[in-house]
């Protein structure tokens, strides 16, 4: 192990753990909250079995802006209601509430194109079979669309490690924040590059892991 990361590895392994703190709650959020308002995306939107104009566009529209902000300034202009939640709008667990609301508008719109692939035929035999609308999302929609929504919230948690770097702003801290504050700010070029490599990795990781799932739990 190079000398520096030997000197910084304390500090290395916290940074590392406020990343998995920050993007471990994000995926909770999208999994908890995302995934019931892509379903709702889904089923509101026209020609489905709920189409409901009003409630689809009010939700999609909350999604759309939501994705649209540029993160750092939606992180800012969250910090009044991150405050009001937390008690304060700095620190990890801070960090984590622009995070998650960032996820769970991103999965969701994941989550609704993901269900629009599965084939209407399915939706209409599970109607002919007599199936409710809760027999149909569990039974037939998700069993279909199963390799998908992990394929989308593998691309997501790649999303939100790139947003957790971001934190820094508020003190929420992370690998990236490490990076940026004794790589950059100290002119230490090859600690920069180390935690690079470490970032690299860790996403390969998780992309092989969510890709590896997929293909496993795909039927087709």
């Amino acid at each position: 192990m190079p000398e520096i990361l030997v000197q910084y590895q304390a500090v290395i392994w916290q940074a590392i753990g406020e990343t998995f703190i920050m993007v471990g709650i994000s995926i909770l959020a999208a999994v908890l909250v995302g995934l019931p308002v892509g379903t709702l995306l889904f089923f509101t939107r026209k020609g489905q079995i709920r189409e409901n104009q009003f409630v689809y566009s009010t939700f999609s529209l909350l999604v759309n802006i939501i994705r649209s902000f540029p993160f750092l300034l939606l992180v800012v202009f969250l910090i009044p209601f991150t405050r009001m939640i937390i008690g304060t709008a700095m620190g990890t667990a801070a960090a984590t509430v622009p995070l998650s609301i960032i996820a769970i508008a991103h999965y969701a719109r994941l989550v609704e194109q993901s269900l629009l692939e599965v084939p209407k035929g399915v939706i209409e035999a599970a109607i002919s079979m007599g199936a409710s609308v809760r027999e149909i999302m569990f039974k037939f929609l998700f069993v279909e669309a199963r390799s998908g929504l992990v394929l989308a919230l593998t691309t997501s948690i790649v999303s939100f490690i790139s947003y957790s770097t971001i934190m820094g702003v508020v003190g929420g801290g992370g690998i990236g924040d490490f990076a940026i504050r004794y790589g950059y700010q100290r002119f230490q070029t090859d600690l920069m590059l180390y935690v690079i490599v470490i970032m690299v990795i860790l996403v390969q990781l998780i992309q092989f892991t969510g890709t590896t799932v997929s293909r496993m739990i795909d039927k087709r």
